[in-house]
């Protein structure tokens, strides 16, 4: 199998995955707007899409960098990490998920596993697999894509945070004093 073709299959098996499993999502009790939640989505489907067009075998003035064979099993690795942080924050939190921003019965803040490193680990490990993608890909679109979906993850990251804190109040707010937002070991 050819690099290109497992990061492509890696994602294919987070879609799936992660579609089935939302069936395990307890329903909501509130939700945030439509209108609220389109900003970031519009970000996400057009990051998306620049970011699926195919690199293999372009070299055109598009294509800034081709990686080595040992670098582009490097951003192999790094995709699967990245889904597989993605995968153990959604775990852990268990029937709270919810693709949309969302209040489940009983919501509370979860500030352990990885939620004790980031309070946004599916987005973090979701963002290190878009990242290790443009690296493998090295054209222009694999950049415009990973700046789109970067902008749509940190949207609604900030529409979350917005959201819980007023759901959740001062609990929310002493997490959010603690635990840095996106990425790991930064100042909180």
């Amino acid at each position: 199998m050819r690099p290109g073709a497992a990061i492509a299959a890696l994602w294919l098996i987070w879609v799936v995955t992660w579609i089935a499993a939302a069936l395990w999502a307890d329903p909501a009790q509130k939700r945030a707007t439509i209108g609220e939640e389109v900003r970031y989505r519009i970000f996400w489907a057009a990051g998306t899409a620049l970011l699926l067009v195919p690199a293999h075998g372009y070299q055109g003035r598009l294509r800034l960098w081709i990686p080595s064979l040992a670098e582009a099993w490097v951003c192999v690795v790094l995709v699967a990490a990245g889904i597989i942080f993605a995968w153990w924050a959604r775990i852990h939190l268990g029937r709270l998920w919810s693709a949309s921003i969302t209040a489940k019965a009983d919501h509370r803040v979860v500030d352990s596993g990885p939620y004790g490193l980031v309070r946004h680990p599916i987005y973090t490990g979701l963002l290190l697999a878009v990242l290790a993608t443009m690296a493998a890909k090295g054209t222009v679109w694999g950049i415009a894509g990973t700046a789109l979906l970067i902008i749509g993850v940190v949207i609604k990251a900030k529409l979350e945070e917005h959201f819980l804190r007023g759901e959740l109040g001062p609990a929310y707010d002493d997490y959010a004093r603690r635990v840095p937002m996106l990425v790991p070991f930064a100042p909180a």
